[in-house]
């Protein structure tokens, strides 16, 4: 029939007709489809068991690819990366983060331990870009950083809605550049502009300190994969020494490994103890660790762990060990509130995603993650006693060392 109808001699109009109404009927059609089908997708058929209905985020996409005027200078690969970031930010969490190839790659970088920056660790902390703690003599320690303080601006860069990863971004460069950061600290009436110049970054670790009254300090500075062999042979010194009076500072510890914060915790708990526990909110059994039971020290032992705003992470873990079970007394200001666990997860051979799997709490089933640990003795620390160079903290552990008393009786001041 078709054959019979073109061999016969029609009007050209009609013809023209006939072919606008055919590829107007397949135009419509394209129009009808779901908006996936519109779009030549690889792996489109992975199966997801979700009832999410995905048909508005493909047709964004094709409203976007359609409509927008540079739409051809966003790969499309790049677009994906986009929505895999929005994906992770509906959680809320500034913890699970997505890192495309550049990210992915300065991430790497920082956990082989060195890189040019200013020194300082930084978290999303009540949705404000916030100082964790500066690290002891890099350029932000010796820029005057404190813990705690509010990032508002990196150079002219507004942080609002900036994630850590693109924060830490901007902040690193070339050794010998400059950054400018304002932030906002509380106590004071305007923000400040604070100009620090880039270096290499090498984090410290440990110190170890016999005061004259005999008092044993060790100041830890972050929990790295060999803090644990530096802490024991910080305690061995402490035998050596005679004294059974400890200072263990945490102050300004951002935290790090989880099986250093354990194995230190050891040094003082049976193994009948518990360190910390990962809950994994009813999705499955949560993950209990126990002390090793290296227990090293009799109940002579008195001992004062010093926390404050910047102690987060594992620092919260063995300060929340010490406190539960009873076998240190803390000093300080409240911790950070950073006791949540992460898994890096490679999700292509150049990206990676972080992302969240459980929280923390204490023995006795704190969640660290809330509001951080509250010390037995509340001792704020201003910024007129740093400026005369008076630390009432240690003021305090050094009261409670020379008076003990057992810590079931202390009371909170």
């Amino acid at each position: 029939m078709i054959k019979k109808f073109f061999n016969q001699k029609q009007n050209p109009y009609t013809i023209l007709i006939i072919f606008g109404v055919f590829f107007f009927g397949i135009f419509i059609g394209h129009r009808n489809l779901p908006e996936v089908d519109r779009v030549d997708v690889n792996n489109k058929n992975i199966q997801v068991n979700t009832k999410a209905d995905f048909a508005p985020f493909w047709k964004v996409w094709n409203t976007i690819n359609e409509k927008y005027p540079d739409a051809n200078k966003v790969s499309d690969q790049d677009k994906v990366y986009g929505a895999i970031k929005g994906l992770t930010d509906s959680l809320g969490d500034p913890y699970s983060t997505f890192f495309n190839p550049t990210e992915a790659k300065i991430f790497e970088d920082d956990i082989a331990g060195t890189f040019s920056g200013v020194g300082m660790e930084v978290g999303i902390k009540n949705k404000i870009l916030t100082v964790i703690a500066p690290l002891k003599d890099t350029p932000a320690y010796k820029a005057g950083i404190k813990a705690g303080d509010k990032i508002l601006k990196i150079d002219k860069k507004i942080t609002t809605d900036l994630t850590i990863e693109q924060a830490i971004k901007l902040i690193r460069g070339e050794k010998g550049t400059t950054v400018s950061v304002t932030i906002f600290r509380d106590g004071e009436k305007e923000p400040r502009e604070i100009k620090i110049i880039r270096d290499i970054i090498n984090t410290p670790t440990i110190e170890t300190n016999l005061r004259k009254d005999g008092i044993f300090v060790i100041t830890l500075y972050s929990f790295s994969a060999n803090s644990s062999n530096l802490f024991r042979d910080a305690l061995k010194k402490f035998a050596d020494s005679g004294s059974y009076k400890l200072v263990f500072d945490l102050r300004g510890n951002p935290g790090g490994y989880l099986d250093s914060a354990i194995d230190m915790a050891s040094f003082f708990l049976p193994s009948s103890e518990k360190v910390v526990t990962e809950d994994y909110g009813g999705s499955k059994e949560p993950n209990i660790y126990m002390s090793k039971g290296f227990n090293a020290f009799n109940d002579k032992l008195r001992f004062v762990v010093l926390i404050d705003s910047g102690s987060a992470s594992a620092s919260e873990i063995f300060a929340g060990a010490m406190q539960d079970n009873n076998r240190a007394k803390l000093v300080g200001e409240q911790s950070y509130g950073k006791g949540s666990v992460q898994e890096v997860v490679d999700i292509t051979p150049d990206t990676i995603l972080k992302v969240t799997i459980a929280k923390w709490l204490t023995p006795k089933g704190t969640s660290i993650s809330l509001k951080g640990l509250n010390p037995d003795f509340i001792v704020p620390m201003t910024s007129k006693d740093i400026l005369d160079k008076k630390d009432p903290q240690m003021n305090k552990a050094v009261d409670l060392l020379n008076n003990w008393t057992p810590i079931q009786v202390a009371n909170k001041e």
